[in-house]
């Protein structure tokens, strides 16, 4: 059976395993508070790995919304009911909303980048805004010889990051204001409205014969270098950055002067 089909299926097991946790916690005597934070941060760790936006909502909507209309809800003091709020701010802090939400690199979305890099034994890769790990870990598979590095200003993901990607160097930082002029490679995977302030960002800081890597999303009216199609069918754009005589050349460039 597809994922396609199975769906709902995916959001039942995981409000299943909400109400388990609520229960379980509550009987043990840690208070309906407790319980319901616990199985708060379940949920929203489930809904992570939802294959599409919607799907995620519904998984980590599902528990919170029954709990309300239970009469469970009515034991819980009034102040309890900011605690998704405040999960959601620790999980994806206000200075971090102008950038792209918590969509995790899909599992094989990065096959064959090493081939058009050719990148040497050694090289240093930055995935900037790494959430969970997840490109972190494709960039491992792809170039098994580089110095990774990743960099999140959520301290939630940094943290989850860190324990997830030991064969990286995870740091809690800004992506904006963090250099990337010592990178060979940097990939992000944000979103349409932000391209413009990475190629930006790109074009003053990275330098002549690096790459700049973005899952799905292209900087618009630059050519990219090279198009790769990934697992899932979306596009990963890559563009070097220039250097003196490719143009002359006729060699193909990307969009930084």
């Amino acid at each position: 059976m597809t994922a396609a089909a199975s769906w709902p299926l995916p959001a039942l097991l995981a409000w299943v395993a909400c109400w388990i946790v609520f229960l379980g916690v509550a009987r043990l005597g840690a208070g309906d508070t407790a319980a319901m934070a616990l199985a708060l941060v379940l949920g929203a760790l489930i809904a992570v790995a939802g294959t599409t936006p919607w799907r995620r909502v519904f998984i980590g909507a599902g528990f919170p919304i029954s709990l309300a209309a239970t009469g469970v809800a009515g034991t819980l003091p009034a102040w309890a009911w900011l605690l998704p709020l405040a999960l959601l701010a620790g999980l994806y802090p206000l200075r971090a909303w102008r950038d792209a939400p918590v969509f995790p690199t899909p599992r094989g979305a990065l096959r064959g980048l090493a081939g058009p890099l050719r990148l040497p034994a050694g090289c240093r890769v930055l995935d900037a805004g790494c959430g969970f790990g997840n490109a972190l870990a494709e960039l491992r598979l792809e170039l098994p010889d580089a110095e990774l590095t990743g960099i999140e200003w959520s301290w939630p993901l940094w943290l989850v990051s860190t324990w997830r990607c030991r064969f990286a160097r995870v740091r809690r930082a800004d992506m904006w204001r963090t250099d990337w002029s010592a990178f060979d490679l940097v990939y992000v995977f944000q979103r349409p409205e932000s391209m413009a302030e990475v190629a930006a960002k790109a074009s003053r800081e990275m330098r002549p014969g690096a790459w700049l890597a973005s899952l799905e999303f292209e900087i618009v009216g630059r050519p990219p270098s090279e198009v790769l199609a990934c697992a899932d069918g979306r596009p990963l754009w890559l563009y070097r950055m220039d250097r003196p005589g490719d143009r002359d050349a006729g060699k193909p460039v990307g969009p930084f002067p």
